[in-house]
């Protein structure tokens, strides 16, 4: 059983776990009732980003029409349109190894596609959670509940993955924003057309 963290903790991950070499990054989500006629398609994306917190190429932002980003470090499984099902929705694949030296930070995010359109948002989500679990034993490390205190945001920095004194760190964040995809590419540095 891996520790659960609660917003703003911040935890080791590599210092006290140095066999810990590759993360699968999972996160799940249920929606509420809701009866818009839409599904809800939530999206995983990973920003890798420097010491200063930007993105400093655009392969180098990992979504689901760009699975692999890091020099094949950080590897996204796939796009989950419904979040059906138990279990993780979307996973976000680590290899601490293979990691380039120009990132410091890997911002895990979610945004809800076409949100605006859909008249959809975090306040219709339950359930969030984002949890690490050790791919080569596939034992959970640590658990993040999102909990229910988003409303109108339709785009949430879930966590951060970030490098201090050689060793992974891991932030429990859970900061919504308005905006969608594209206020959280401003936040990280990328232009949006």
């Amino acid at each position: 059983m891996g520790i659960n963290l609660s917003k703003g903790q911040r935890i080791d991950l590599t210092k006290s776990n140095p066999a810990l070499k590759k993360i699968i990054v999972g996160l799940g989500w249920d929606t509420n009732k809701y009866s818009g006629g839409y599904d809800f398609d939530l999206d995983a994306s990973a920003f890798l980003a420097g010491e200063d917190g930007k993105v400093k190429y655009d392969q180098d932002f990992v979504f689901y029409n760009n699975l692999e980003g890091g020099n094949g470090s950080i590897i996204h499984t796939g796009d989950n349109r419904t979040g059906e099902g138990d279990g993780d929705d979307e996973e976000i694949k680590i290899d601490f190894s293979k990691i380039p030296e120009h990132i410091h930070t890997i911002g895990i995010t979610v945004t809800i596609h076409d949100a605006v359109q859909r008249s959809q948002n975090f306040g219709q989500v339950s359930n969030a959670y984002v949890r690490v679990v050790n791919e080569e034993t596939n034992e959970e490390v640590l658990r993040y509940d999102l909990g229910e205190e988003f409303s109108v945001e339709t785009a949430l920095v879930v966590c951060e993955i970030y490098r201090h004194g050689g060793e992974w760190k891991f932030n429990a964040i859970g900061s919504g924003f308005q905006g969608g995809l594209a206020a959280l590419c401003k936040n990280y540095g990328l232009q949006v057309d």
